[in-house]
């Protein structure tokens, strides 16, 4: 695939996939998912409207079913079935979107690839404006997808978990990126999920995920690593993006990812962990 030299090779524009609708070997997900503040459903929308051909890829439901935290990566066996039940392989040409573009839909391209689908994509910009320009859209009871095989193998190199976290704080071993809103990292607006604390891990550069994107598509790239200098990080050194929950961290690491930055990982737990247990520091204010 040609890529313009100041754009991501992880993302596919409309006229690409447009181009492509049908072939045999494209696999195309919605990945929709949605805060309760946004009023959105995005299982409910991807059964009234869809992009041909699109399988729903259920955040909230392809996850490890023990634990108690709300997106922790499954297990390669339950991801393995969950993917094959949608009809997708490894193998396959993916294109993951979500309704406003650069959403939650990078989380669904960043399993796909540590779960070893080297060819899945982010579609640049959402469904929302796929919609307004008139480009082709399936509606009525979605069909049910060929089941395949779906041969999962975890890169576990790409993600952080709790201990190591911890580590990273007290050590400085690894830099900090924090996708939530400023005023979530800093602890002027309280956490969405109740009981939360506020705040963020010590150390932790804030990159709201929505300063990645401008109209639903990914910056340039020259334009991303200027977000990154401003917010502080260093593009040489080591970082762990991190979030609310893990979603929208993913955004962070597919524009890290898409400078040719590849010493990152996701920390899963993200602050539904952190900030949820009683024995972990918290900032307030700016970093």
């Amino acid at each position: 695939m040609t890529v313009p030299p100041d754009q991501s090779p992880f993302v596919v524009s409309f006229d690409w996939l447009q181009e492509r609708l049908g072939q045999p070997d494209l696999k195309i997900v919605d990945a929709s998912w949605y805060l309760p503040a946004q009023n959105r459903d995005g299982r409910a929308d991807y059964q009234t409207s869809r992009i041909p051909g699109a399988v729903f890829f259920d955040q909230d439901k392809i996850v490890a079913a023990a634990s108690d935290l709300p997106h922790t990566i499954a297990s390669p066996e339950d991801f393995a079935r969950a993917a094959g039940a949608l009809g997708l392989s490894e193998t396959d040409t993916i294109v993951v979107y979500d309704g406003p573009g650069m959403f939650t839909a990078p989380r669904v391209w960043w399993l796909l690839r540590i779960f070893g689908a080297s060819r899945a994509y982010v579609l640049d910009g959402g469904f929302d404006d796929w919609k307004a320009q008139n480009l082709p859209v399936e509606t009525g009871e979605p069909a049910t997808p060929a089941a395949a095989e779906f041969t999962a193998a975890l890169n576990a190199r790409a993600v952080s978990g709790f201990d190591e976290m911890r580590t990273i704080v007290e050590t400085g071993t690894a830099q900090i990126a924090d996708a939530r809103g400023a005023g979530r990292f800093t602890g002027a607006q309280p956490e969405p999920r109740q009981g939360m604390r506020s705040g963020h891990m010590p150390g932790a550069r804030n990159v709201p995920f929505n300063a990645l994107s401008e109209g639903g598509k990914l910056k340039s790239l020259n334009e991303l690593r200027m977000v990154f200098e401003s917010s502080g990080l260093d593009l040489q050194k080591p970082v762990v993006t991190t979030c609310g929950s893990g979603v929208t961290a993913a955004v962070i690491t597919l524009a890290l990812q898409s400078l040719g930055h590849r010493d990152n990982t996701l920390y899963d737990g993200s602050w539904s962990e952190w900030g949820g247990r009683g024995d972990t520091p918290i900032v307030t204010g700016e970093a």
